[in-house]
């Protein structure tokens, strides 16, 4: 399993190849994850940041649709980290449907293949439906509401039939991380309403309108 150093270390190295917003997103959901797993029971933050930074590390070989998430599996796979290759893939699936997407396959049939058959088969655990979670709570420029991430999606993709069963399926998630942490995880991260909704950061005496964190 790798830890932080050598992530940050793999996300800059694709950076240099594929530079975008994709990194500071992956940044973002690598934040966002660690802060949910330092009030999780049995998650661990440092592996929840380590797969968050490489969930889209795929995009290191250039700009695709869905493509990247086989490009991120055989990466990792390659280089023998068998649990941050199986994040690539099953970040964009929280509803296990292969044509479940954003976006297209612009990769070999035989490749949409095995993403199908990885998902006929697997069975999450938490980390992965923490980044699954962590994935839509992120923009480049921070942390944000669902809806917001979920309407940059799609004006950038479009939509399709089961886009909303997997929108439902992101929400359950959230409901579900939220009964075990007894609070919003809205509360664990810093800056929601600023990126929500394009807002100057807040100042000093704006804080106290914030929202408590987890007890």
């Amino acid at each position: 399993m790798l830890n932080s150093q050598d992530a940050l270390a793999l996300l800059h190295e694709a950076e240099v190849l594929n530079p975008g917003p994709w990194v500071a997103h992956s940044l973002h959901v690598a934040e966002a994850a660690r802060h949910i797993a330092l009030r999780h029971p049995k998650l661990d933050s440092e592996k929840a940041f380590v797969f968050g930074c490489l969930h889209d590390i795929g995009r290191r070989n250039g700009i695709s649709h869905m493509r990247h998430v086989v490009d991120g599996f055989q990466f990792l796979s390659r280089l023998g980290h068998k649990e941050e290759a199986r994040i690539c893939l099953s970040h964009s699936f929280p509803l296990k449907d292969v044509n479940a997407v954003f976006g297209r396959w612009d990769c070999a049939e035989e490749e949409r293949l095995i993403v199908a058959d990885f998902l006929r088969n697997v069975q999450y655990d938490d980390y992965d439906r923490l980044i699954q979670l962590c994935d839509a709570l992120a923009l480049p420029e921070g942390f944000c509401l669902l809806e917001k991430r979920f309407i940059d999606v799609a004006l950038r993709y479009g939509t399709n039939d089961l886009t909303v069963p997997k929108w439902k399926a992101i929400f359950e998630i959230k409901a579900d991380f939220e009964r075990l942490l007894g609070c919003s995880v809205y509360s664990l991260l810093s800056g929601v309403v600023e990126t929500t909704f394009d807002l100057p950061a807040p100042s000093k005496t704006g804080e106290r309108f914030m929202r408590p964190a987890c007890q």
